[in-house]
């Protein structure tokens, strides 16, 4: 993501979410739409800038005639010009505050406008704005002084007022960054959560239907290949596809099932369907076995959690689908042990491939979905081919002493 610089104060990630006229980059003159709050705003801003002007009057009584007409029309005109703050506020302010170097009428203007371009733009802008603020107090002093009150406690109160009011700018300006970088979090927080939801459930339905669908073909193939079978052996291939088919539908059922209830303002207090645990490890090895496979399975962790237990069921799961797919049906040992505290891991291994294996299609993402699960488990997997000719997945996850509820 590209990064503007020069636009300061704001939190680095998110300063391109931010408005134009909010990051201070806003063109002078551009177009400004009102909201309903943004004409309140003016409102109240004209007429604090006519009040101003209206305290102003009795200061300029003892001014000579002409003086008075000026500075009557300017103070007016000033006021009116409140209303172009958002689209003209840095040159607004600059007339102003130069007019009022000696015009008593258009300090109420001159104070709208320092305030407004310390909200809508950076330091670099406002700074110098507010500099120009305080180099117009020494004219003013000298060419406006006051009866009641010495020149120098007349300048420290002016100068406090005016380094005041562009402070609470600068507060308003930092409320609002603040304010847009939240929701900016929020938005992708809320959207991250949104992805990793959708990787899960493609995840699951990866390891779920791809197992389904090579027992399907597994079993297809065999009354492919061999159409002079026994009838028994045929009715046994048949039986077993239904009961696959029936078995992926139900899978798929659920997984829709899932994205259904979770859909924004839909009751999200459906269960999920029942997921493997490590105790089911036994039922799917025997499942692979009546459909051709020779597995051995040697089981040495059967007290795992549930959350441990359902991550290493779906590895091995994958891992025999896979061998059944590229293998051959060659035959498989998996190998499962660990310990509370020890970590849980899991070896499944085969020779490379010496028959025909099936020729199934694939997305070629079955070992990159098995490393991505056991990492966001905060384990490890490692696979290849070995030097004696076996094809490996080694796969690692950690079993704390303690277990949490999620683990559970």
């Amino acid at each position: 993501m590209t990064r503007a610089r020069g636009r300061d104060d704001l939190v680095p990630e998110y300063r391109w979410a931010l408005p134009s006229v909010l990051l201070g980059d806003g063109r002078e003159g551009r177009r400004v739409r009102r909201s309903l709050r943004d004409w309140i705003v003016d409102i109240a801003m004209f007429l604090i800038a006519c009040g101003i002007t209206l305290l102003g009057l009795e200061e300029i009584q003892h001014d000579p005639e002409p003086l008075i007409a000026v500075e009557q029309v300017m103070g007016a005109l000033s006021c009116v010009a409140v209303w172009l703050r958002r689209r003209w506020p840095v040159g607004l302010a600059l007339v102003t505050l130069t007019l009022s170097a000696y015009l008593e009428l258009v300090g109420g203007a001159s104070i709208v406008a320092l305030f407004t371009v310390a909200v809508h733009r950076p330091f670099k802008v406002s700074g110098p704005v507010t500099l120009l603020a305080l180099i117009t107090l020494v004219p003013y002093l000298f060419l406006r002084p006051q009866s009641d009150i010495g020149p120098l406690e007349w300048g420290l109160l002016l100068m406090a007022l005016i380094l005041t009011i562009y402070a609470w700018g600068i507060v308003i300006r930092a409320r609002r960054q603040l304010i847009w970088s939240l929701r900016q979090r929020a938005d992708i927080a809320a959207a991250e959560a949104k992805r990793l939801e959708r990787e899960r459930i493609a995840r699951e339905m990866h390891d779920v239907l791809a197992h389904r669908i090579s027992m399907l073909s597994l079993h297809a193939g065999a009354l492919e290949f061999r159409p002079d079978a026994p009838a028994g052996e045929i009715a046994k291939a048949a039986g077993a596809i239904r009961a696959n088919a029936h078995l992926a539908l139900q899978d798929l059922r659920g997984v829709i099932g899932v994205l259904r209830h979770s859909r924004p303002g839909e009751d999200d207090t459906v269960p999920d369907r029942p997921q493997p645990t490590l105790a089911d490890l036994p039922a799917l090895v025997e499942e692979c076995r009546q459909a051709g496979m020779d597995v051995r399975l040697d089981l040495r962790a059967e007290d795992a959690p549930e959350g441990l237990g359902r991550n290493l069921y779906r590895i091995v799961q994958e891992t025999l689908t896979n061998a059944r797919k590229h293998a051959g049906g060659v035959p498989v040992t998996v190998t499962v042990a660990g310990a509370r505290g020890k970590g849980l891991s899991a070896e499944v291994r085969n020779p490379l491939g010496s028959r025909r294996p099936l020729r199934l299609p694939g997305a070629k993402a079955g070992l990159i979905g098995l490393t991505e699960r056991a990492e966001l488990a905060g384990g490890t997997l490692e696979h290849g081919p070995t030097p004696d000719g076996e094809f490996v997945v080694r796969a690692w996850l950690p079993w704390p002493v303690e277990t949490t509820l999620e683990d559970a």
